[in-house]
């Protein structure tokens, strides 16, 4: 993992991971612990990133923690995600039921889910911590 001396932060975009400041903070936990290393959002939304691509992922309160850099990048229909993808998000007890039932709540709240909705699914690597 390079410092981040090495990275002009100015030049990258900051995100949060989730949709709220306790989210958010657990999500980027397991991102820090080395446990989450992939994500996923609604293909509704802008794919901001492509493979090769550097951001700044803060907590919830907007704090830069790490520099992250997307290493795959795809769309995939959420009943077609599968239990290695689960556990590369790292999130609850790793199972794919778990994933999935997370997930479908998360979209829920945020503008609608549906089993065969798509997804882009990324899996990314700490390059800095902040």
């Amino acid at each position: 993992m390079s410092m981040s001396h090495d990275i002009d932060l100015s030049a990258l975009e900051r995100f949060s991971f989730g949709d709220g400041e306790g989210l958010a903070d657990e999500l980027l936990d397991l991102v820090l612990a080395g446990r989450k290393t992939a994500t996923c959002w609604s293909w509704n939304e802008v794919c901001e990133t492509h493979v090769g691509k550097r951001m700044i992922a803060c907590d919830g309160r907007g704090v830069p923690r790490a520099v992250i850099e997307t290493v795959s990048l795809e769309a995939r229909p959420f009943d077609r995600v599968d239990e290695a993808f689960a556990r590369l998000e790292g999130e609850g007890d790793l199972t794919l039921a778990w994933w999935r039932q997370a997930h479908r709540d998360y979209f829920t709240r945020n503008g609608g889910f549906a089993p065969d909705m798509m997804l882009w699914l990324e899996v990314f690597q700490v390059v800095a911590r902040l």
